[in-house]
């Protein structure tokens, strides 16, 4: 049976269910043949495998979907939803109580969300699970994100060219000013401002976060969680860091004016800040800013740089091949790369030229593809794009305008991976527009 510590909301997953993990879930098959083993077991028993088991695999999330007679249960990997196995209605609410439980959420609370977490213990390491539970029509919707703390990655491990790691270290390097990162959810907006902190985190440095909620827990830095039932949302606690007086403010997303107003001035008095806004690509951020309201000459002097992101599938290094590129191919890949800047170094585009090709195997459950890598693109605000943004153009205009003063665009950055042997167009232009 296994240990809960009511105090934290921990189950230390069993020895033996994690060594029977580890050797028999390998794949997405695997998994489910594991849970449709375990539906007879205690729901203790079925959530320890339930979210052991999604954790080995390397999911993100674990989903339960109520139906009118069942419910669906689903994992997410590399981005992707799989279906794993229909449970039985009753096993179900039992899931969801022990959720609940664990979560320290109400248990008669089921018409409106309620958002929770708890962790799990794996072999002496505490890996968290974020709950969201939200009423649909036959039932409770359950999300649990697992956040596994291999995510904070070091800078030179976010996939950078070697051109824009350097700026970005150039960047987070100066005192004061702002950086956005941009991009929709799951974009991994998240695990880039984590390796700008794990960067710049010196004994010096006073860094301080307000996020909604923790993800991630950086050793060094004081974090702080919005608790709006506690008035402390974005503004308020951005408000109170300030007085605070620290180097560097993580705002975990700047969603209204207010958020905007204070961050954009607390880049202006000496403080770096980092944060999150959703565009669609990286010139999408000035706009983005007017549109909850501020205007362009309290923007354009506090922001140093703007970063759109997406996060592409990695070949499976077990059974990818390379192959020679179709003309059509060559044309797409030269189409793509025409017009950047000297200073990136790309293989020569020729016939013959090999690139990805994805096949399938167990180890990558058959998709063909295994883990996942950023693609960027950024521009710095120098003072030709103050002006510039100053005058208040279109996103096009200023696209335009950072492409012509040297930014990469996403597909541009997905491209050059393509040729890197890292993923496939297909990848590239599922998740990346040509020419956003």
């Amino acid at each position: 049976m296994p240990e809960i510590k009511k105090i934290t909301g921990e189950i230390a997953i069993s020895p033996t269910i994690v060594a029977d993990l580890k050797k028999e879930v390998k794949n997405i098959e695997d998994f489910k043949k594991k849970v449709s083993e375990s539906i007879s077991k205690r729901t203790t028993e079925l959530m320890e495998i339930l979210s052991a088991g999604a954790f080995f695999l390397g999911s993100s999330d674990i989903h339960l979907e109520p139906e009118e007679e069942k419910a669906k249960l689903r994992v997410r990997i590399d981005g992707l939803l799989y279906d794993i196995l229909y449970l039985d209605l009753k096993i179900y609410k039992s899931l969801v109580s022990r959720i609940k439980v664990l979560s320290e959420l109400k248990l008669n609370v089921t018409s409106r969300p309620q958002d929770g977490r708890f962790s799990i213990s794996v072999e002496g390491k505490s890996i968290e699970i974020r709950t969201s539970i939200i009423p649909a029509e036959y039932g409770e919707s359950v999300v649990m994100r697992i956040l596994d703390p291999k995510g904070i990655k070091g800078i030179e491990e976010l996939g950078l060219r070697k051109d824009l790691l350097e700026t970005f270290k150039k960047e987070i390097s100066k005192p004061n000013g702002m950086i956005i990162v941009t991009g929709p959810t799951g974009s991994g907006k998240t695990t880039t401002l984590y390796a700008f902190l794990k960067a710049i985190t010196k004994p010096d440095i006073k860094t301080i976060t307000i996020e909604d909620p923790i993800e991630y827990h950086l050793a060094g830095i004081s974090q702080t969680q919005v608790d709006k039932m506690k008035g402390y949302d974005f503004a308020n606690g951005l408000r109170a860091i300030v007085r605070q007086d620290p180097d560097v403010i993580l705002v975990g997303e700047i969603r209204d004016l207010e958020t905007a107003k204070i961050a954009l001035q607390a880049s202006l008095t000496g403080h770096l800040v980092l944060s999150t806004l959703h565009t669609n690509d990286a010139a999408g951020t000035i706009a983005r800013l007017q549109a909850l309201g501020e205007k362009p000459v309290n923007i354009a002097p506090a922001i140093n740089m703007a970063v759109a992101q997406r996060l592409v599938r990695k070949v499976c290094p077990k059974c990818a091949t390379m192959s020679p590129a179709s003309a059509e191919e060559l044309n797409k890949i030269k189409k793509a790369l025409s017009g950047l800047p000297k200073k990136i170094k790309i293989p020569e585009i020729k016939p013959g030229m090999k690139i990805p090709r994805v096949k399938g195997c167990k180890e990558c459950n058959l998709t063909g593809y295994k883990g996942r890598v950023g693609i960027f693109e950024a521009f710095v605000v120098d003072d030709d794009m103050e002006k510039f943004i100053l005058k208040e153009p279109s996103i096009t205009t200023l696209r335009d305008h950072a492409v012509k003063k040297g930014m990469v665009l996403m597909h541009q950055d997905g491209m050059i991976k393509v040729l890197e042997g890292v993923t496939t167009i297909e990848e590239v232009d599922r998740t990346a527009e040509a020419g956003e």
